[in-house]
C-alpha cells in the first residue's frame, strides 16, 4: 500500500512546480530579450552609418548648387531655393535622429570624468525624466544654498560654516555642468556661455573655499555672502517662472522638449518674463561691484592672499560674459521687434 503524501508538503510540491514553470517562462523572455538587444545594436549601427553618410551628401549638396545657380532662369532659382531649404530640414531631422542613438563622448568634460561612455538616452521618456530630475534638483540646491548663505550673514559667523557654504557651492557648480553636458549630449541646446558660466562659477567657488581667515577675507565676507543670498534668491525666480513659460511654449511646439532653465536671459523669455531684467541686471553689477572692490583690496601694499585677484578676475569674467551676452539678447529682440512694426 503506497503512503500517502502529507498535505503540506503536497502544497509545496505544487509552489515549487508553478516557480519553475515561471523560472523556464523567465528564461524564454529573457533570450528573446538578448535576440531583440542584438537586433536593436545591428540596427542602431546600420542608422548611424546611413546617418553619416546622408550628412556628408547633404553638406557637398550646396556646392553642387552652387554651381548650377549660375546663369540659372527664375524657374530654376526657385526650384533651387527648395532644395536649399528642403537641405537645411535634413539636417535638422538627422541631428533629432542622431540624439537617440548611442555615440561617443564628444564632450571633453564628459571623457575627463566618466571616460569614453555612452551617456545616450535612448527613448523620449528617459530623456524628459532626466531633464526634470535636473530642474528639481537644481531649484532645491538653490534653495540649500539661498538658507545656508541666510545662515551665515545673519545668524551665525563661524568660519567652517563658510567654508561649508564654498564647498557646496563647488560641488553643486560641478554637478551642474556634468549634468548639463549629459543634456546636450542627449539634445539638449543650451547657449555656449551659460556652460562656460558655471565652470567660471566653479572655479571662484573653489578659490573661496581655499581663501585663509584673516582682515581681507572678513572685511569681504559679509559682501559676498550678500550677494550669494541675492544670488540664490534671484536663481529661485528664474526657476519658477522660466519653467513655467517653458511649458507653455513646449504646449505650443515653440520650444524643444530638453530646453532648460538657465541662470540669465535668453530669446524665449522676452514674453512673459521681461519683468526679470532689473533684477539679472542688478545681479550682473553686483558681480562688477564685487570685482572692482577685490581690485581695490589687492592694490593694499599689506595684501598677500592670492585669491583677492583672482576672485576680482573671476567675477568680472562672470560680469562681462553675463551683461553682454543679455544686451545683446534685448538688442537682438528689440530690433527684431522694430522691424516687425517697419513691415506692418
Amino acid at each position: 500500500c503506497q503512503s500517502k503524501m502529507p498535505q503540506g508538503l503536497s502544497l509545496h510540491l505544487e509552489e515549487w512546480n508553478q516557480l519553475q514553470g515561471e523560472y523556464q517562462q523567465l528564461q524564454e523572455t529573457h533570450r528573446l530579450y538578448l535576440q531583440k538587444l542584438e537586433d536593436i545594436c545591428q540596427l542602431q549601427d546600420k542608422c548611424c552609418s546611413s546617418i553619416s553618410i546622408q550628412r556628408r551628401r547633404l553638406k557637398e549638396a550646396p556646392q553642387l548648387l552652387d554651381r548650377c545657380e549660375a546663369g540659372s532662369s527664375g524657374e530654376d532659382a526657385k526650384i533651387l531655393d527648395q532644395i536649399t531649404g528642403t537641405i537645411k530640414t535634413q539636417l535638422s531631422v538627422l541631428a533629432e535622429m542622431e540624439s537617440f542613438l548611442p555615440k561617443k563622448n564628444g564632450y571633453w568634460y564628459l571623457r575627463l570624468i566618466l571616460g569614453n561612455v555612452d551617456v545616450t538616452l535612448l527613448s523620449k521618456q528617459s530623456k524628459l525624466a532626466y531633464k526634470e530630475e535636473y530642474e528639481k534638483f537644481k531649484l532645491c540646491l538653490t534653495l540649500l544654498l539661498l538658507l545656508l548663505s541666510l545662515a551665515c550673514r545673519v545668524f551665525v559667523t563661524y568660519r567652517l560654516l563658510d567654508a561649508l557654504l564654498s564647498f557646496l557651492l563647488v560641488w553643486s557648480y560641478c554637478t551642474l555642468t556634468l549634468r548639463e553636458s549629459i543634456l546636450v549630449s542627449n539634445g539638449s541646446r543650451i547657449k555656449g556661455w551659460w556652460v562656460v558660466h558655471h565652470y567660471i562659477s566653479a572655479c571662484l567657488s573653489g578659490v573661496m573655499l581655499t581663501w585663509p581667515d584673516g582682515s581681507r577675507y572678513e572685511a569681504f565676507r559679509n559682501q559676498f555672502l550678500a550677494y550669494s543670498m541675492y544670488q540664490s534668491f534671484v536663481q529661485c525666480l528664474q526657476c519658477y517662472y522660466q519653467s513655467g513659460c517653458l511649458y507653455r511654449l513646449r504646449s505650443l511646439g515653440e520650444r524643444h522638449n530638453l530646453d532648460l532653465t538657465v541662470e540669465g536671459f535668453q530669446s524665449w523669455m522676452w514674453k512673459g518674463l521681461t519683468f526679470l531684467l532689473p533684477f539679472i541686471f542688478l545681479g550682473h553689477f553686483w558681480q562688477l561691484f564685487n570685482s572692482l572692490s577685490l581690485f581695490r583690496m589687492a592694490q593694499e601694499p599689506d595684501c598677500k592672499e592670492w585669491q583677492v585677484l583672482m576672485c576680482a578676475f573671476c567675477f568680472l569674467a562672470l560680469f562681462m560674459g553675463n551683461f553682454f551676452t543679455t544686451v545683446a539678447v534685448v538688442h537682438q529682440k528689440l530690433k527684431n521687434g522694430t522691424q516687425r512694426l517697419k513691415r506692418l
